[in-house]
């Protein structure tokens, strides 16, 4: 039974659910009504970690023919290793997403639940099914997918969008290009044994770590923006900083050293770089006070 629960878990990719739910609930933090009434927010949370399990879910199943092939995945994902089948894998992700809806419609709002349909319909769609086997910048336009939950939070809470929540989206949608292809450049030969055109097997290693210096320039001027609307505090202006010179460090790093070593660093260091920017921000915010401009 344990090891039937622990393969189902592994479909919904738990380290992306844990920052997709982290990031949602920061917007919730920040926005703050939401924490007088907790019942409401664990619920929310629930459903905003549900949309991102049943969007990977989803995404196993389609697929999984690829992750036969790579070798970072065939030995770690529950459909390759047969351990769910696909019919079970799809009926899954399906009923993470229903359930997820539900729970917007009912606890919180329609426009949440949209985006949280949205989210899963881009992700799988729009991302797994056309352009992760097209284009080399399929994780550009798809890591939309992986930004959305700082405006379902918010949307949860206030029945509308602002200024902050795009804000965290954007800061999302920047950091995946560089957090991806650190990754893509390890295992870029699993790639090409799938016929994946991502951008180190169509343009080579160099043209894709320029780019990932041009996403990161972008990225952590952007990650300062909410102080400009008085979020986050000195807390999250320091954390944010030194986070940011650290990721572009490590950036330099990698367009020096130029090695698989370096690459593997800095897709480790994302994934810190992302948790902690949030969490500085959700601090910050608990330290000074919600943002009155948000």
């Amino acid at each position: 039974m344990k090891s039937v629960i622990s393969s189902y878990i592994n479909l919904t990719k738990p380290t992306i659910v844990l920052t997709f739910a982290l990031t949602g609930l920061t917007a919730i933090v920040v926005e703050g009504s939401m924490l007088h009434d907790p019942l409401k927010l664990g619920i929310v949370l629930i459903a905003i970690t549900l949309t991102a399990g049943s969007a990977n879910a989803l995404n196993m199943f389609f697929d999984r023919d690829i992750d036969e092939v790579m070798k970072r995945t065939r030995k770690k994902r529950s459909l390759p290793l047969k351990k769910i089948t696909p019919l079970n894998a799809l009926l899954f992700g399906l009923a993470l997403g229903i359930i997820a809806t539900s729970l917007l419609l009912y606890f919180a709002n329609f426009l949440s639940a949209s985006i949280g349909v949205f989210t899963i319909f881009f992700y799988v769609v729009v991302y797994t099914l056309y352009l992760k086997r097209r284009t080399p910048y399929n994780i550009v336009i798809g890591g939309a997918a992986g930004a959305t939950a700082p405006l379902m939070g918010w949307a949860a809470a206030t029945n509308h969008i602002s200024t902050l929540p795009w804000i965290l989206f954007l800061i999302i949608f920047m950091w995946t290009p560089p957090h991806f292809w650190a990754l893509a450049l390890v295992v870029k030969e699993d790639y090409r044994e799938a016929k994946i055109p991502m951008l180190p097997v169509v343009f080579g290693d160099h043209r894709t770590r320029m780019e990932i210096l041009f996403y990161s320039l972008l990225l952590i001027p952007l990650t300062l923006a909410p102080v400009l609307i008085k979020a986050g505090g000195l807390t999250y202006l320091i954390g944010g900083a030194v986070l940011g010179i650290i990721f572009l460090r490590q950036t330099y790093v990698l367009l020096k050293k130029k090695d698989n070593k370096s690459a593997y660093m800095l897709f480790g260091y994302s994934i810190l770089y992302i948790l902690l920017l949030f969490t500085f921000l959700m601090v910050g915010t608990i330290t000074h006070g919600t943002p009155v401009l948000a």
